[in-house]
């Protein structure tokens, strides 16, 4: 049923237009939503019975005095499971989620995580045993208990897709893993349980499933769609009291505000993930987010600003490792901080210490990080040849090429093609020429 109390609330207003002051809203109160003009017109066709909390706390401060009644959604006890969802036809991904809900159910194990993102076989995960979207939801007004097999697959299912994502990249396994994510919010959404730890697993597990694939949507150039994704786990760790899934939204939100052109955004997110990450007892967090925050200032053009983060981060990265760490960031070592110094300095046009941090970067990176090793690669050619050094820019660039062919990144290969561009009044170099003829044919091949 259309929601016809939200139209009119809209009034003349596009639905890009009221998009834009939901935005605006958001970030008056410390939100973040990815609220865009499909959004508005999913809820005015009634596809969004009740909004999430992010944007119920959006709304309720847009119209003072109003209910969710009165903006036309349902109460929120009211569309649990079963009646959260619109009556349609089953569809070819509607039998797909009962798959993977069942996988969810009947096994907490790594390759049952595997089988319900589409990328592995496991033992009764086969289309033919499905279960239905009640085993997971129940039915309207009932709960379901949630085990230690239950909260496992949720947790097994971020290691693996950080696994894959780490050794492939993220362009091949985005769209298959938007399917586990749902299932999570789902469980969350319908469950209960009387243990206040599992719970507490549940919604670190949940939010932090939102932060992969919204880091899978990152790397591969779908924006819109990471910030969604950033802005769902957020609002869970909010909802749930957790700094540290607090302070990793935070992070992930900064480094994307920072690689679309919002460097102000990036510093401010990440000065909030701080502020987040103080509570949890882990130096190498706030030296991430600290890193984060001189990105942002290297993109307002700010070196001063971006220098004293710099020392911050290392003073910080430098005192060592924690038992509060968190898993996630097992990739932030050494290599990492050398990237993402690399990063500041390109940033500021200072090409030449740009490539010296890169060329550590790749040196010191573990191979196992494939995806990490193609991008600091690719970091090192582009400023080798922004610094006046394209044969060896060009060499540097084969061996991106090489590893493109087992790592699927949207941002490494745009990236690349940068550097294409700036060695082309070079492309008679007997050096660069082959070079440049080989991504030619690779992107024509890829395309």
């Amino acid at each position: 049923m259309p929601n016809n109390d939200f139209r009119r609330l809209r009034g003349s207003r596009s639905p890009a237009e009221f998009a834009a002051a939901v935005r605006r809203a958001a970030r008056e109160i410390g939100e973040q939503v990815a609220c865009d003009a499909r959004y508005i017109g999913r809820v005015e066709a009634g596809e969004i019975r009740c909004p999430n909390y992010a944007y119920e706390r959006v709304f309720l401060y847009m119209f003072p005095g109003l209910t969710l009644a009165d903006l036309g959604f349902s109460a929120r006890e009211a569309v649990r499971g079963r009646g959260a969802r619109t009556t349609t036809t089953p569809s070819h991904s509607d039998e797909e989620s009962d798959v993977l809900r069942r996988a969810f159910m009947t096994s907490g194990t790594a390759t049952m995580a595997a089988a319900s993102l589409g990328l592995g076989t496991a033992p009764g995960a086969s289309a033919t045993a499905r279960a239905p979207l009640a085993d997971v939801s129940g039915t309207p007004g009932t709960h379901r208990r949630v085990g230690e097999a239950e909260v496992s697959a949720v947790e097994d299912a971020v290691r693996q897709i950080r696994l894959l994502d780490d050794r492939h990249g993220a362009d091949g396994l985005y769209k298959r893993a938007g399917q586990p994510l749902r299932t999570a919010y789902a469980l969350l959404d319908a469950s209960t349980t009387s243990r206040r730890s599992m719970a507490d697993r549940l919604h670190t597990g949940a939010g932090e499933l939102a932060l992969s694939v919204g880091w899978l949507a990152h790397d591969s150039g779908r924006f819109d769609d990471a910030r969604s994704h950033y802005a769902e786990a957020l609002a869970t760790a909010r909802v749930a009291g957790d700094a540290a899934l607090e302070a990793h939204a935070f992070s992930n939100s900064a480094f994307l505000a920072r690689d679309t052109g919002r460097p102000r955004e990036a510093v401010r997110a990440a000065q909030a993930g701080q502020r987040a990450a103080r509570l949890v007892a882990s130096p190498r967090l706030l030296s991430l987010l600290t890193l984060r925050e001189a990105g942002g200032w290297a993109g307002l053009g700010d070196r001063p600003g971006c220098e004293q983060a710099l020392a911050r981060a290392k003073a910080l990265f430098e005192r060592g490792t924690a038992e509060a760490d968190p898993e996630w960031m097992s990739f932030f070592g050494e290599a990492e901080l050398e990237g993402l110094e690399a990063q500041c300095w390109s940033a500021l046009g200072d090409w030449a210490r740009a490539a010296r941090h890169a060329r550590r970067a790749a040196a010191l990176q573990d191979p196992h990080f494939t995806r990490n090793l193609a991008l600091y690669s690719a970091e090192l050619a582009d400023d080798l040849a922004r610094a006046g050094a394209p044969d060896e820019a060009a060499a540097v660039g084969e061996g991106v090429l090489d590893l493109l062919e087992e790592v699927q990144s949207s941002r490494v290969r745009t990236m690349l093609s940068e550097t294409t561009r700036v060695l082309l009044p070079h492309r008679r170099s007997p050096s660069v020429s082959p070079f440049l003829t080989r991504h030619a044919n690779t992107s024509r091949s890829s395309a």
